[in-house]
């Protein structure tokens, strides 16, 4: 739903990093920026924003991208992405079968607490469908889906070389059309008129505020998930012990600027898109290659040795997300994935070794655990196996526990053959939901549901439009996609008129 927020009151200026962030760039770059008349400002360079720009240099010729990060790192959370998530009549190779609307909807709907818009949520998804043609003649390549526990073949389209080849592609695609970037440039503010209109975009440079004169701003920055001191605010000291999977960029700050000049909220503060990463991963920007896969063939404990949820309850892409919030809730927000040797080939490898011993006692010593306890844990486990079941990983088995709390619903495999493995898993959120209320025409809206007349908002700085408390695998471009082309669109019409 969306909420209201009092205008300059968000609290955030004394949460760090402090605001305003200063520009990299030098002041002679940013200075050369303020001399023209822009007719489009986008602010980010991730898929959202370099969608929006591109649509927008389709109608008007003066388009700007600001990424506050060096191009090496440009592209937001996108460079982490591989897939995205799209409802399709027919198959092809890349996407074989079929996945129509209604079924996309209805999985959107079936995670967390469902669509906090379902209106804006099933207009997504119908726009879903001309989305990879739209990629595809702006210059990016797919290849075939790729095996692992997430099984997306039929629901997912995957990107040739991953998300960081999709953002070189739009970024020589736009640069080809004219479309100018700016590295190292931080916006930290927006000048308005009276009828709530951005006339400058402003960046903080070493000598000062450079005012950047434009006729409408498209923010496609990203969420907070960053910024510890503002996931606090919500989360309190358990943020702490947080990795923040995607650009150590994302601290909030355009969507911080916006509510304190009277946008509305969209989204639940506490949500996030937060899944189970191997907890001696880095502080940020770990990817997906720290995500564990584990789960759905193991029993997951905490750091008491105890089980605390049902570890086959669906299939892997609707319930993957769930365990960032889930392990949040859990003393020191960390928890342990417990497996044997007949586990050990049904996921993709972890980037970091497994503890592994001849037993279930050793090697829960050698992960810090209470060794007789997880024993005690494994063995209760085991002993609840419904023995008529039969496991099949590729679909969900039925082959669960009985009389067991938590039960664990599908692929209850017993842990009994050596070699052991237990894998650490701590939280790993990939962006926050709380952000700026929009409309279907992407419009940022004010605490009274009234748009601004020329702000335009895209991608996850958005998302809590549609996502409330879960979340779909490729969702997140698939949002950023839809919203970024419209946006772009939109404000340049806006523009031009």
């Amino acid at each position: 739903m969306t909420t209201s927020h009092p205008a300059g009151n968000t609290g955030i200026a004394d949460v760090p990093p402090p605001w305003p962030v200063p520009s990299t760039a030098s002041a002679a770059a940013l200075r050369s920026l303020a001399g023209v008349e822009w007719d489009v400002v986008v602010i980010g360079s991730g898929n959202a924003a370099l969608v929006a720009a591109l649509t927008a240099c389709q109608t008007v010729e003066r388009v700007l991208v600001l990424e506050r990060a060096p191009q090496h790192m440009r592209g937001g959370n996108t460079r982490h992405t591989r897939n995205i998530r799209c409802a399709h009549d027919t198959g092809d190779v890349f996407t074989p079968g079929t996945y129509s609307v209604d079924e996309l909807f209805s999985d959107l709907q079936g995670v967390g607490r469902g669509p906090v818009n379902p209106a804006l949520a099933l207009f997504a998804v119908g726009e879903s469908q001309t989305i990879p043609g739209w990629m595809a003649d702006h210059g990016v390549r797919w290849q075939q889906p790729l095996a692992g526990t997430l099984n997306l073949n039929r629901t997912n389209r995957f990107f040739l070389g991953g998300g960081t080849a999709l953002v070189n592609h739009y970024a020589r695609t736009a640069e080809l059309a004219g479309i100018r970037i700016a590295y190292e440039a931080a916006a930290s503010d927006f000048r308005l008129s009276g009828d709530r209109r951005v006339t400058q975009v402003v960046l903080e440079s070493a000598d000062g505020p450079v005012d950047i004169p434009t006729r409408a701003v498209v923010v496609a920055s990203g969420g907070f998930e960053a910024n510890n001191g503002w996931l606090k605010r919500y989360w309190g000291d358990a943020a702490d012990n947080y990795l923040v999977r995607g650009t150590p960029y994302n601290d909030g700050s355009m969507l911080a600027r916006l509510l304190d000049l009277g946008a509305g909220v969209a989204g639940d503060p506490r949500g996030f898109h937060a899944i189970a990463v191997d907890a001696r991963a880095p502080r940020f920007d770990g990817g997906i290659a720290t995500r564990l896969d584990s789960v759905p063939y193991s029993i997951v404990v905490n750091r008491d040795g105890l089980r605390f949820s049902d570890e086959g309850r669906d299939i892997w892409p609707k319930r993957y997300a769930s365990w960032g919030g889930l392990i949040a809730e859990q003393d020191g927000q960390i928890a342990y994935s417990v497996y044997d040797a007949q586990a050990a080939p049904l996921f993709m490898p972890s980037m970091y070794p497994a503890y592994t011993g001849a037993s279930v006692a050793e090697v829960a010593r050698l992960a810090g655990l209470d060794a007789d306890r997880v024993v005690r844990t494994v063995a209760e486990f085991n002993a609840h196996i419904d023995p008529a079941g039969r496991f099949d990983p590729r679909r969900l088995d039925g082959c669960g526990t009985r009389g067991l709390d938590p039960p664990k619903s599908n692929w209850a495999l017993p842990i009994q053959g050596p070699p052991f493995h237990i894998l650490p898993l701590r939280t790993g959120i990939t962006f926050t939901f709380m952000g700026l209320a929009v409309n279907e025409l992407a419009q940022v809206l004010d605490t009274d549901g009234r748009p601004f007349t020329n702000v335009y908002a895209a991608g996850e700085v958005m998302s809590g439009n549609i996502l409330s408390s879960g979340y779909l695998a490729g969702f997140g471009l698939t949002i950023g996609s839809v919203f970024g082309r419209i946006a772009g669109r939109e404000a340049a019409q806006h523009s031009a008129h």
